[in-house]
């Protein structure tokens, strides 16, 4: 049996590739990614001569078969994402978990995730948080974000620039305009920026400036009084 490996990749800056990866890569029989121009630019990078294969979210049901037939003879498989974990909001998790019902080895190196960063330095509380990752662009979104309103633990998600300032609105709308939050964008790259208040102060800042670059929200989550006045009204 082979080994599969989870191969964390920079979100950003090319410095926060760890030694580990870079000698994973480079000894894997293949490299399976997300899109293999941008993973085919880290590589170079790096001086990683190896053989890349497409193993993306619109594929990957269907080539998750061979790549467990190639880990069962034996191979050793690297797979990694654009950036960041494979599996967080990005393809991975099938494989994964393909992977461990055929009895093969998996092993997920530590590295870089957007959220991490975002999460710590939010000035939020970040010893329980929920991750929620990308919500529901069309159908579900309401009852998504109307299902997190006394969600007491911070809450983080995912956003695309053009779809911030839409999203913190309705994000005002269900937690109140004085929710306290933070938005990170272009973690660890040159004009990386953090920007925090209330959910009406950020969205005043990005309606007057407009966003650019990966985007991670972080939400504080409901007063515990709050959701004990919620259940003592149940009662």
């Amino acid at each position: 049996m082979g080994t599969l490996y989870i191969v964390p990749t920079p979100v950003g800056n090319m410095e926060d590739m760890t030694f580990r990866a870079v000698r994973i890569l480079k000894e894997a029989d293949i490299v399976l990614a997300e899109d293999t121009r941008t993973s085919g630019k880290l590589l170079k990078h790096y001086d990683i001569q190896n053989h890349l294969l497409s193993h993306h979210k619109f594929n990957e049901h269907g080539t998750s078969a061979s790549v467990v037939t190639r880990l069962q003879a034996g191979q050793t498989v690297a797979l990694i994402s654009d950036a960041g974990t494979p599996g967080i909001s990005d393809p991975g998790f099938f494989l994964v978990r393909e992977a461990v019902r055929a009895g093969i080895e998996v092993q997920c190196l530590p590295g870089a995730t957007a959220f991490v960063p975002a999460l710590v330095s939010s000035g939020l509380p970040c010893d329980r948080f929920a991750f929620e990752g990308f919500l529901p662009q069309k159908k579900g979104r309401q009852t998504k974000l109307e299902s997190l309103s006394d969600e007491s633990r911070t809450m983080i998600f995912y956003e695309s620039p053009y779809r911030l300032v839409k999203t913190l609105r309705q994000l005002s709308e269900v937690f109140g305009e004085d929710r306290q939050a933070s938005v990170c964008r272009e973690i660890s790259k040159l004009h990386e920026e953090s920007v925090r208040g209330t959910l009406c102060e950020i969205i005043a800042h990005f309606e007057a400036t407009e966003p650019r670059g990966e985007i991670v929200i972080v939400v504080a989550g409901a007063p515990e009084k709050d959701n004990k006045k919620h259940k003592n009204k149940e009662l």
